[in-house]
């Protein structure tokens, strides 16, 4: 560990952390009023857009995004699958991805003041340790899709702090087929290593260009639940080759 880092990597989190809740705070009586009604979500999407442009741009991080797609012709809805092994992974999603979707995020979010806001009908929360919290999420997920809404998903299940990919849950790819909707893989390749999960001090913390790859979607159409260990392990592999391409051009 190279202590010489530490006071400039508290000092830059302090500031992303400060960044973040004066943003909060200033847009939440608007957050109030969009989340009040269903049928004003997706301006309250493009608020949360415009809000993560605020929190990466302030602490100096920029996004470059590799579309291996169309992003103007991206399906919808879909179901947006990707690696997690950061927090920036959550405000990076909402700059990179330009349609309306729901996000899936863990029980723990909702023990942040004023976060939970975002949980109580835009987005859902899922305790993945629970089966029947993970069955309910689910099924809400499956509701928001019959209404026309992509879902994001980390099919990982949680986050790492070494930036490794972990073998995927079966939830996101068994939803996919009983929708019949397109996934469309995701690859964050480099956010850990600008804010990292971990210790306050020791892990990474800095400025930094965020570096995303958007891959092509993936049909479902005509699969079954037959075909859902073949559909998951064909995103997995996606997503880890990619991660490894990019960790061996920069060793």
């Amino acid at each position: 560990m190279n202590y010489l880092l530490i006071i400039p990597r508290a000092l830059w989190k302090f500031l992303f952390i400060i960044n973040f809740v004066i943003g909060l705070i200033l847009l939440y009586p608007v957050f109030y009023i969009l989340l009040s009604r269903r049928e004003w979500f997706p301006k309250a999407f493009q608020l949360k857009r415009f809000w993560a442009r605020w929190i990466l741009f302030t602490p100096g991080i920029l996004i470059r995004t590799n579309w291996k797609t169309n992003k103007e012709d991206l399906p919808h809805p879909v179901i947006y699958c990707a690696n997690h092994a950061s927090y920036l992974d959550i405000v990076t999603s909402y700059v990179v991805i330009p349609k309306y979707f729901v996000f899936m995020g863990k029980q723990e979010l909702d023990k942040l003041p004023l976060f939970r806001i975002f949980f109580k009908e835009m987005n859902i929360l899922v305790n993945r340790e629970n089966n029947k919290s993970s069955h309910r999420a689910f099924i809400r997920a499956g509701e928001d899709i019959d209404k026309g809404d992509s879902v994001f998903i980390f099919p990982e299940g949680g986050i790492s702090s070494s930036g490794r990919l972990r073998g995927f849950k079966n939830g996101a790819f068994k939803l996919a087929i009983e929708k019949q909707i397109p996934i469309v893989p995701v690859t964050y390749l480099n956010n850990w290593k600008i804010l990292q999960n971990g210790g306050f001090f020791k892990s990474y913390g800095r400025p930094g260009v965020s570096k995303v790859v958007v891959h092509e979607p993936i049909a479902t159409k005509g699969m079954s639940a037959e075909d859902l260990l073949t559909l998951k392990t064909k995103v997995h592999d996606i997503i880890l080759n990619e991660l490894t391409t990019y960790n061996n051009e920069n060793r």
